[in-house]
């Protein structure tokens, strides 16, 4: 219930003041002056009380019961018409001979005031992979280390400490579940990209999930070297241009390395991508004598 800013009594105390007088006896004067309220109040919320029990005791509207110069549903059928036309607001007033106020109050209880409104904008379609692991989304935030409280908080700039340095933040979110799996690292390279990895499909693996693809941007720590020891099964490449690139009505993208025996999935028309304009596709196998043993990349 939305009590109005001015209200002297709650529903909790309409109702006690209620019971006092209908079941104790009290009288209305001797109610009143307890809630500190007039007598009249007093009577409105015990007369609700009798007639509609705890019920009756809530904020009613104040909208009157008729409104004999509102404007016609006519007329409003009307206004309606000619602002589908994506006439504006004054055009219309000079047309049906309504004020401009009446006008802009009748588009705001239509929702057509802005013309962005007249064309909303389709929702938009995301994909979602079939199963838990058979897309792992993986990305790095660069975070800045703080040694005191910035001049945000202390309102001045002296005393400002300089050369810090940086931490990031690596970051894997399954693409069906929606399961995040996050750890800060001091750097970005290829070693602690593949460590992070390693954690993250152990951490996975608590679930029950087995990861099968992973998906990354284009950083330097996916394509090192150092970060896929063996060589991997090449597949085609995924076009690194992004006005060359596929739209997204004929899938996500035109190839996915997948780790073998996978075949890449397929997307509705519509759907839209979650990640920036240059891709890059890794590909991981897992051996069980020493759990994931090496990561493939193409770019």
């Amino acid at each position: 219930m939305d009590i109005h800013k001015n209200a002297r009594l709650t529903l909790i105390s309409r109702e006690e003041l209620a019971k006092r007088v209908s079941q104790q006896g009290w009288t209305l004067k001797a109610a009143a002056a307890a809630f500190n309220v007039s007598a009249k109040t007093a009577a409105k919320w015990v007369g609700r009380y009798r007639e509609l029990g705890r019920e009756g005791l809530g904020d009613r509207s104040s909208r009157p019961q008729r409104s004999p110069c509102r404007t016609g549903a006519d007329r409003v059928a009307q206004v309606e018409a000619l602002r589908r036309e994506r006439w504006t607001g004054l055009r219309i007033a000079l047309t049906t001979g309504l004020s401009r106020a009446t006008i802009s109050r009748i588009l705001r209880r239509l929702h057509l005031s802005r013309m962005r409104d007249l064309e909303p904008a389709p929702p938009v379609i995301r994909y979602e992979h079939a199963a838990p692991g058979d897309l792992l989304h993986l990305d790095i935030k660069k975070i800045g280390r703080f040694a005191a409280v910035g001049c945000r908080i202390t309102g001045h700039r002296q005393g400002r400490i300089h050369g810090q340095g940086w931490e990031y933040l690596h970051v894997a979110i399954d693409d069906h579940s929606r399961i995040a799996f996050s750890d800060l690292l001091p750097n970005q390279k290829a070693a602690s990209a593949a460590a992070f990895l390693r954690a993250a499909v152990a951490y996975y693996a608590r679930f029950g999930i087995c990861i099968r693809r992973v998906l990354t941007d284009n950083g330097p720590c996916w394509a090192s070297p150092s970060a896929s020891p063996a060589p991997t099964p090449r597949a085609p490449t995924a076009r690194r241009n992004a006005l060359s690139r596929p739209r997204c009505g004929s899938g996500l993208m035109d190839a996915l390395m997948t780790t073998r025996g996978f075949a890449p999935p397929s997307f509705p028309p519509g759907c839209t991508s979650t990640t920036g304009t240059g891709r890059m596709l890794v590909s991981i196998t897992l051996r069980p004598s020493a759990g994931l043993v090496w990561i493939g990349t193409t770019s």
